[in-house]
């Protein structure tokens, strides 16, 4: 069968990949051939009179000794002629037109380089942060010399809005004074140019293999898709694969290909190619075939599953002494590597090769050294408050005559009362001396 790259005519020659392997074949074997195509350019299925047709068809009439060509090994074709080992392996898979299946960008697609999870992580993050700030900011002596008469500048409000000043990369008022504060706030602005980073890195990575990121993975995303119409070869195995098959997706893929088989049945892969380039139309057949096609073509692309693992043998009667022969020969050329060099030299590409790995929001687990810094750094900040604190009051204590713990509680009252009770301290001493 004349298909690019098995075989092909160029300058009145053939050639191609089983070309290559049958001049292999006869210089181990020492045989003579004559090359004939097929008369009705098929591989071999069986008619409704109940003959073959095709090659396998050739073959059992004894119009041909062997079929060369990329001929699925299947139970039926078993039955009425003999394989020899495969010489490629493949699978059933889906040819794609890249710009025909683009993912769509949802609303809120500025959110997807962190997973929920993170995103929940890190708002839990800000809000403990500036809550940190605000109560470092009240304990430390620094921040305000007599917490009875004076206001403190990191009240609640504050202190969000200095958390999210940081976020932005932007430096927002008030500024910390006090050792505890400024470790607090150093913390969180390591923290967010780090999580900038890392957000901005996986946003360019998604952006960059949006085209890679096919929303039809599976035959089930074909099915259930309505933009694009999908068949396969008339009258090839991969027809019958899916008539045959148990699976409710693959059934209903059969029953569409059935129904509309007039439409979406294709008669040669050069034609299929060319609908897939042209028309909003996926193509279903033997993946190495279709690796073939997006190593020509760099608008196409294959979709990542690939079902029903099978081989491509070179058919022979039943009774012909030349089957295992063949087959010896088969693995003596996949075991000296010829196989893959005839694979690597009809399947070069000259398009850029990109990563096909699945892109994924980045999860908590990978930022988790971040959000553990963070939780130091804040527990250092809390610390050292708690000292700041802690030393004035013992320097306060022998002045006044009282115990180190008592002024300390007094102080801390003091520093974590409303703005209310702060007004009626300063108003007291005035009424005083009224």
């Amino acid at each position: 069968v004349q298909e690019d790259p098995y075989v092909m005519v160029r300058s009145g020659e053939l050639e191609g990949y089983c070309i290559d392997l049958l001049k292999a074949l006869a210089a181990m074997l020492h045989f003579s051939y004559r090359v004939k195509v097929v008369g009705d350019g098929q591989y071999g299925a069986i008619s409704p009179s109940g003959n073959w047709t095709g090659m396998v068809g050739e073959i059992l009439r004894q119009e041909a000794d062997i079929a060369v060509a990329p001929l699925t090994v299947t139970s039926a074709r078993e039955e009425v002629v003999s394989f020899t080992t495969p010489f490629l392996q493949t699978g059933i898979g889906i040819l794609l037109r890249k710009d025909t299946v683009s993912e769509e960008m949802s609303f809120f697609h500025f959110l997807a380089p962190f997973s929920k999870e993170t995103w929940t992580g890190l708002l839990f993050a800000y809000l403990l942060t500036c809550f940190c700030l605000f109560l470092v900011a009240r304990l430390s002596p620094c921040e305000w010399n007599e917490p009875k008469n004076e206001e403190n500048h990191f009240t609640f409000l504050n202190s969000l809005w200095f958390g999210a000043g940081a976020l932005a990369l932007q430096g927002v008022t008030p500024r910390p004074k006090a050792l505890s504060v400024r470790v607090v706030a150093a913390v969180w602005w390591l923290f967010t140019i780090a999580l900038l980073a890392a957000y901005i890195a996986n946003f360019t990575a998604l952006l960059s293999s949006s085209s890679e990121q096919l929303p039809i993975q599976t035959f089930e995303d074909l099915v259930k898709q309505r933009k694009l119409e999908f068949g396969t070869l008339e009258g090839s195995s991969t027809f019958y694969f899916f008539k045959n098959s148990k699976n409710p997706t693959h059934q209903m893929i059969y029953e569409y290909m059935d129904k509309r088989r007039g439409h979406v049945l294709v008669k040669t892969y050069q034609e299929a190619v060319q609908r897939v380039m042209e028309s909003n139309y996926a193509f279903i057949g033997e993946s190495i075939s279709q690796d073939l096609a997006a190593a020509r073509h760099c608008n196409l692309i294959r979709a990542p599953e690939v079902i029903g693992a099978r081989g491509f043998g070179i058919a022979t009667t039943h009774a012909s002494p030349w089957t295992k022969q063949l087959s010896v020969a088969v693995l003596k050329l996949r075991e000296s590597g010829d196989l893959d060099y005839l694979r690597n030299k009809w399947w070069e590409t000259s398009c850029l090769h990109r990563s096909r790995d699945r892109w994924s929001p980045l999860q908590p687990q990978a930022l988790g050294g971040l959000f553990l810094a963070l939780a130091v750094g804040l527990a250092l900040g809390v610390i050292a408050a708690l000292v700041e604190l802690s030393n004035k009051s013992r320097h306060a204590a022998g002045h006044v005559k009282k115990s180190c713990c008592s002024v300390f509680t007094e102080e801390m009252c003091a520093r974590l009362r409303i703005k209310g009770n702060t007004r009626q301290s300063q108003e007291t001493p005035g009424r005083a001396n009224a």
